[in-house]
């Protein structure tokens, strides 16, 4: 399913290429009364549904293409009737992947909301999908209000995380050997493979198990999700960085600071730091193409630059400029091509062009990636992960599964896994994003020489 649909939110034409689907599975007919029944509680219905296009012409081109319905989302929240009986049910929460600002708040609101719903059995699954494989000998940890209660203030995960896949039947026969109901995962886009492998095999076995998932990217580049937790706290540490890039680069005589930001197949949080800081020159990332030479290349575009203010502060995400790798296509245990280190390249590039030059620039470089990644949830970010940690728990309770929680409007929803995991989100060269990061930097719109 290709991410064509417009994934940037506003872009100038938007390529309809398929029809979307946006149907949630479930485990059975939900028998249960929830226990808010008489709490006075807002309850969802699931006919409460949220378009997925943001503006009448493109919901007027889909319907040209493919008729009704126009592509909608399951809006989140707790449903009147449920499927799981919570005085029976046990709950599992795994986190798998690299680190995230909002981990621990993430698992801190599952656990308090599947309090709420009176579920006594909740277990942490420590060191990501390792924890669901015998093998590695990994103690379950039991999970309540007193053992998360001040996780929230930490960075990191209180259970430990690993990369990479396991074997399926084997974290199948662990769920059912402990008598898991619910499996929540926190991940991105290896880990969401693996959990809709898993709801899979377990639905082929017959066993109900809801698998439910939280999206978890500081890159913010899940499909079909337009925010995931981190993001905010990770743009504002960037720009942290960025500020210090600024002082040093202005410190120097013709100073080039260059900033390496996450960000492997999608620009988002160096694009939105672009902007946070409106102090960058140059902005180089994975979706838009650059050459080192020729006259709108990287090398004249600092060159005038300098020429111009005296000092260039460049920002780079970590996956920008693979094709001057000779290794580009090699993968890492968690299934992501392996990237060449951009920064480091930039830095000795630049430093090489600029050696006999009349400029003389000083050049600096700065890696905040894993200083970034370490720290704890912002305010904003923490509000956000407890919202997806509600979410998740009341779809796992109506015995949603193969899904995860997610974020569209400005309203939390519900994503199919398979959608979810279809490709990547990424900038579009005209969107409004794009068009203002340019406005930003006054980089050149095409700084590759063949298309010049």
């Amino acid at each position: 399913m290709a991410a064509t649909h417009g994934s940037n939110l506003v872009v100038k034409q938007v390529n309809i290429g398929e029809p979307l689907d946006f149907s949630i599975e479930t485990l059975g007919p939900c028998e249960f009364d929830s226990p808010f029944i008489n709490d006075g509680k807002n309850f969802v219905d699931d006919a409460n549904m949220i378009s997925y296009y943001h503006f009448l012409e493109h919901m007027e081109e889909y319907r040209r293409k493919f008729g009704d319905p126009v592509p909608q989302f399951e809006v989140a929240g707790p449903r009147r009737k449920i499927y799981f009986d919570p005085s029976k049910t046990t709950c599992a929460v795994v986190n798998c992947g690299g680190l995230c600002p909002g981990l621990n708040n993430v698992i801190r609101a599952i656990v308090f909301t599947a309090g709420l719903y009176k579920v006594k059995n909740i277990l942490g699954i420590p060191y990501g999908y390792e924890g669901l494989t015998p093998k590695f000998g990994h103690n379950l940890k039991i999970l309540n209000e007193y053992s998360v209660s001040d996780i929230h203030t930490q960075g990191g995960t209180m259970l430990g995380s690993s990369r990479g896949p396991q074997n399926v039947s084997e974290m199948v026969s662990f769920l059912v050997e402990n008598k898991i109901d619910i499996l929540f995962t926190i991940g991105g886009d290896g880990t969401t493979r693996g959990a809709l492998e898993i709801s899979q095999e377990l639905k082929r076995l017959g066993h109900k198990i809801a698998v439910v998932g939280i999206p978890k990217t500081i890159d913010n580049d899940i499909n079909f999700v337009e925010k995931t937790f981190g993001f905010e706290t990770a743009v504002m540490e960037a720009k942290r960085a960025i500020d210090s890039a600024h002082t040093e680069a202005k410190g120097a005589f013709n100073g080039i600071s260059i900033v390496k930001l996450m960000g492997r197949d999608s620009g988002y949080i160096a694009a939105h730091t672009v902007l946070a800081s409106m102090d960058v020159n140059i902005c180089l990332v994975p979706e838009i193409d650059f050459d080192f030479e020729g006259p709108n290349g990287l090398f004249e575009t600092v060159a005038r630059r300098l020429q111009h203010k005296k000092h260039c502060v460049i920002a780079v995400a970590e996956g920008a400029g693979q094709k001057f790798f000779a290794n580009a296509g090699q993968k890492d245990a968690s299934g992501n091509v392996k990237h060449g280190d951009i920064g480091i390249l930039l830095k000795d590039r630049i430093s090489a062009h600029f050696r006999e030059h009349p400029l003389r620039p000083v050049v600096k470089y700065i890696d905040p990636s894993y200083l970034i990644r370490s720290v704890p949830a912002s305010a904003i970010d923490a509000l956000f992960c407890l919202r997806l940690g509600q979410a998740a728990v009341h779809a796992a309770m109506a015995g949603k599964t193969a899904m995860m929680a997610g974020y569209w409007s400005r309203i939390f929803n519900h994503v199919p896994m398979h959608c979810a995991i279809s490709t990547r989100r990424k900038i579009h060269p005209d969107s409004l994003l794009w068009e203002s990061v340019l406005e930003v930097t006054r980089q050149p719109r095409n700084m590759v020489l063949k298309d010049l």
